[in-house]
């Protein structure tokens, strides 16, 4: 339903404002498939699953350094947001695979695998993805020694609502100057100025936005830019400025979905955290960057909680099957 009120919602935007909706289709979808593969992965093979997704990530994000058809862009402002996005839900899948894992060995082997997505984040020049995958790894040592889940959870939508809140008051220059320029250092003052553009656009029309897609139109800051995407790098501020109060409220309902589903998952606590952790590292990256723009993130976000809230299949014991067949 969730999904569905994004995708109903876009296309309300897009046909009164004239937008472009079709980005927001495919990450919707994209999204959607991710998750019914995980759901079935993780239900069939509770360990492989993850463990694969994992190297699938890595593998992605070391062999194709361009994960879509933008223009290269000056870093920060250019896809190293996505790749950092995609390390971090594999450092998340592997743990998730770790704590699934009976055989000591193989555990430990996960771990490791974990590990070393962190230092290959450091490789490729990514100290997001380094500080994501670190952070990732010691949540989910920590979660091992949590036996209720709901602080846990509740901990990790306060997170991300302190990230979002923070670049919300960037982006309307309501820090203080010495936490301003620490953060322009950092983030680049053409980060700012989008954000600034997405700020004023979503005040000028707070109830439907500008339109999906429309945002690198008028922004002053995107149009006098030689190389730009067209986007604000900032999924919530894009959100606010494209499809107005009534897009960000969906983008927070699908986020606290997630959350729930988690929560209420009959997976292992360690397993559920873990996942929520490393969804919660893409949130936050989603708030500085426009991670979500690439449509394997989007898979990956999606892959990571189907596989978090499956329901393994029962074990049959030999005892069991041979009784089911003489009844046969």
């Amino acid at each position: 339903m969730v999904l569905g009120a994004c995708a109903s919602w876009a296309l309300v935007t897009a046909t009164v404002q004239d937008g472009r909706p079709e980005g927001v289709l495919l990450a919707i979808l994209a999204v959607a498939a991710g998750y019914a593969a995980g759901r079935i992965g993780g239900a069939l093979l509770p360990v492989a699953a993850p463990g694969a997704a994992a190297l699938a990530g890595v593998a992605l994000a070391v062999t194709l350094p361009r994960l879509g058809p933008d223009p290269d862009i000056v870093p920060p402002l250019g896809q190293a947001g996505a790749t950092a996005a995609l390390l971090t839900l594999s450092a998340g899948a592997a743990c998730c695979a770790a704590w699934a894992a009976k055989a000591p060995g193989l555990r430990l082997a996960l771990r490791l695998l974990a590990a070393g997505i962190a230092v290959t984040s450091a490789g490729l020049g990514s100290t997001t993805g380094l500080v994501a995958c670190s952070a990732v790894l010691l949540c989910s040592l920590a979660a091992g020694k949590m036996p209720h889940r709901g602080l846990g959870i509740a901990g990790l939508a306060l997170t991300t609502a302190l990230v979002t809140g923070l670049t919300w008051a960037v982006a309307g220059r309501a820090v203080p100057d010495g936490l301003s320029a620490s953060l322009e250092g950092q983030l680049t003052g053409h980060r700012l100025d989008l954000w600034h553009d997405a700020l004023t656009l979503a005040q000028q029309d707070a109830a439907l936005g500008v339109g999906p897609g429309r945002f690198g139109e008028l922004s002053t800051t995107a149009t006098s830019t030689l190389l730009s995407d067209g986007k604000p790098h900032s999924a919530p501020l894009q959100q606010a400025a494209e499809q107005g109060v009534v897009g960000v409220v969906l983008l927070a309902a699908a986020f606290c979905w997630v959350l729930f589903a988690l929560w209420r998952a009959p997976r292992p606590t360690p397993v559920v955290l873990t996942a929520g952790a490393a969804l919660t590292g893409l949130a936050a990256i989603a708030s500085v960057g426009n991670a979500l723009s690439f449509t394997t993130v989007s898979v990956g976000a999606g892959l990571l909680a189907g596989l978090a809230t499956a329901r393994p299949m029962p074990e049959t014991s030999p005892s069991a099957a041979s009784a089911a067949r003489r009844t046969t």
